[in-house]
């Protein structure tokens, strides 16, 4: 009944948009039950609504030899794309969302199916949905990275983003949210994109490959567009902020800890960006045989992502460890959750064990633990620093003239 009154009150928004008002008890009813405990669930039934409708498109390609040609796939895909943009602003006409990443929610939700179905049919669980795109529109989905790509994506993103407009409608602060998906999708696009374009694929580019344009470029924009908004700060007592400031670091066990883990990140980071450039020293030809051969895999992603560690996240780690030593980097409350998407590395750690990947390049069975116990700490310590810099901000607050301050002034 639940997705009954969901799809009448989508059927009747979208008949409101094209034609008028529609007027009746019926619909109100139905907006009613959607609508209860104060939370707008119309917006998230119409997520799951236009998504699901992925299904049927991707069916029909599959079945229609018409629709199979490597330029039509391209075509189908950006009119598809379009029409759902389409249709969300239609939904919405009524009410429109004062944020513009709401459409960018609705429209990557519907990709997000498409990518968890693409995994899925890879790794034999459903068929008859992606045999058409596997061979005619981008052959290198069937790498282990791609794989494990768009299970993140399908399952993490898709969430994000149901929560993301959830907090929309309920005007609740989600900038922490939408900076952890922007740097978790640009990472895995970046490293995506040039991973095909570098790698064992680049000759075998097909017209679908522009299709991930706008997902390797929207996070951009989106990240951007965070960065430049205000930032919400919790108010916080003066006395409480100058308190914290006066702490050493050795004052701060938890502090200590984390700073002691990012210089550990940091030479983790250089070490195997040398690995990856191809260092003649010993230890690195020991580390790439031996414990971590996955990085020499010839598709190029796991280069290619050592490679935006070594020129991207370093720095970004070097300034974390700045931002813990001195007090008032309100910087450290965004970049920390950026990073923290960008580094969650689940796609390298899961495609380095996964069966699509040749034996020689997996992780080997006798150095299992250290290697999985060292990439698993790796990409926690951004996590715990961002969840520290969100818990417990007083550190990062800057103080202001004391002419200004107060008990209960709000730190910006």
């Amino acid at each position: 009944m639940a997705a009954y009154q969901a799809v009448k009150v989508f059927l009747c928004e979208l008949h409101f948009a094209l034609s008028g008002p529609c007027r009746g008890p019926g619909l109100e009813r139905a907006t009613g039950k959607l609508r209860s405990g104060g939370m707008d669930l119309s917006r998230e039934a119409l997520i799951c609504l236009l998504s699901l409708s992925a299904l049927g498109v991707l069916y029909t390609m599959n079945n229609v030899a018409a629709f199979q040609e490597p330029l039509v796939i391209l075509k189908i895909g950006v009119v598809v794309l379009l029409l759902v943009l389409l249709l969300t602003f239609l939904s919405v006409r009524r009410r429109p969302p004062e944020d513009l990443l709401f459409y960018v929610c609705v429209e990557f939700s519907f990709t997000c199916i498409i990518d968890l179905t693409s995994a899925l049919e890879y790794d034999g669980f459903v068929s008859g949905f992606m045999e058409f795109y596997q061979k005619a529109g981008e052959p290198y989905l069937g790498t282990a990275y791609a794989i494990m790509m768009c299970y993140w994506d399908g399952i993490v993103h898709f969430l994000m983003y149901l929560l993301m407009v959830h907090r929309m409608d309920n005007k609740k602060p989600y900038r922490s949210v939408g900076l952890f998906w922007a740097g978790s999708l640009s990472a895995n696009m970046l490293v995506f994109v040039l991973g095909v374009v570098i790698g064992r694929y680049s000759g075998e580019i097909r017209p679908a490959f522009w299709l991930n344009m706008p997902f390797l470029l929207v996070p951009l924009w989106g990240a951007v567009v965070l960065f430049c908004r205000p930032r919400e700060l919790p108010i916080i007592p003066a006395i409480r902020v100058e308190h914290e400031h006066r702490k050493g670091l050795l004052s701060r066990p938890l502090d200590l800890v984390l700073f002691v883990l990012l210089l550990a990140a940091m030479g983790f980071t250089l070490f195997r960006g040398f690995v990856a450039l191809g260092c003649p020293q010993e230890v690195c030809s020991t580390y790439i045989s031996q414990y971590e051969p996955y990085l020499k895999d010839p598709t190029g992603y796991p280069r290619v992502m050592m490679l935006l560690f070594l020129y991207h996240g370093l720095p970004l780690l070097t300034a974390f460890a700045y931002g813990l030593w001195t007090p008032g980097c309100t910087w450290m409350l965004d970049w920390s959750a950026f990073l923290a998407g960008a580094v969650a590395q689940w796609c390298h750690i899961g495609a380095s064990l996964h069966s699509n990947t040749p034996a020689p390049f997996r992780m080997p069975e006798d150095q299992w633990w250290l290697v999985m116990a060292l990439n698993l700490l790796y990409m926690m310590v951004p996590q715990v620093l961002a969840l520290r810099c969100a818990c417990h901000p007083s550190f990062f607050m800057q103080t202001v003239p004391k002419d200004q301050a107060n008990g209960a002034k709000k730190w910006n």
